[in-house]
Formats: C-alpha cells, structure tokens, sequence
C-alpha cells in the first residue's frame, strides 16, 4: 500500500513554495547511515514505496530503517482533453515537499559499504540529487 495520510482535513492544496533550505529534520536521528537530499523537488509516495522496496531487499532482513519524509501533499490533475476552466482538477498523487539538507532515510545494523551501496540503489529511483551520511 503506498505512503499517503489516512485522512486530510482539506481534499486539494495549493503547490506552495520549494524555496529556502530545510530546518527540520536535517540530522541523523535513528539510524548510524543516511541520505540526505542536495536539491529540492516534490518526491511522490510511488519513489518513496520504490526506494523502500530495493533498501529492503538489498539489506536482506538485517538492519533497521527509518523513512524520515512524509507525503502529505496531495496533487491534483485534470484529465486528458479537458477544456479550460471547470474548476481544479481531482488529487492523483501525493507528494513529499524535500528541500536542500532533509535527510530521507536513515539505516542501522549493517556494515559502512552495504548502507553506502543500499542507498546508492534507493537514491537513482529518486527525483532530487541526495548525499550519502554517516555518523562519525
């Protein structure tokens, strides 16, 4: 089942603004790894829920990990061949609003080179340029 929030008070939201650098969750909190994100952009439930899937099945049951960012953005879409007007279109998505220095992920429990390699797969499904961190 893909990562959306349960209920929302509103049904469509405005897309807001990507600007600036995160303020929240910027340091490793869980895990001993981690991916941190360099650029910005929205990051749909369906990249998170792939990223998940190939950490998951690279660490092989061994391990711990955290999904530090959240969709709770939902994005809405007219469909095909509409004309304009007629209102906003119906939510398809939903998106987590990742700006510069968010961490991602975070793992514990496994080697320093199986977390490195465990993210490098999770970071090419994602949309934003990430860095790989550890803690010293």
């Amino acid at each position: 089942m893909p990562l959306m929030p349960k209920r929302v008070k509103h049904r469509k939201m405005q897309r807001g603004s990507r600007k600036g650098i995160a303020s929240v969750g910027t340091m490793l909190a869980f895990g001993e790894y981690g991916l941190k994100a360099l650029g910005r952009g929205w990051v749909k439930n369906t990249q998170l829920e792939a990223c998940r899937v190939s950490i998951n099945r690279f660490m092989k049951q061994k391990g711990k990990m955290w999904i530090r960012v959240f969709p709770d953005k939902p994005i809405t879409k007219k469909p095909i061949e509409t004309r304009m007007g007629k209102g906003k279109g119906d939510p398809e998505s939903w998106v987590a609003v990742v700006r510069p220095g968010a961490i991602l992920f975070e793992i514990s429990g496994i080697p320093k080179d199986m977390a490195c390699e465990a993210m490098r797969i999770a970071a090419a499904k994602l949309g934003v340029p990430t860095k790989f961190i550890f803690r010293h």
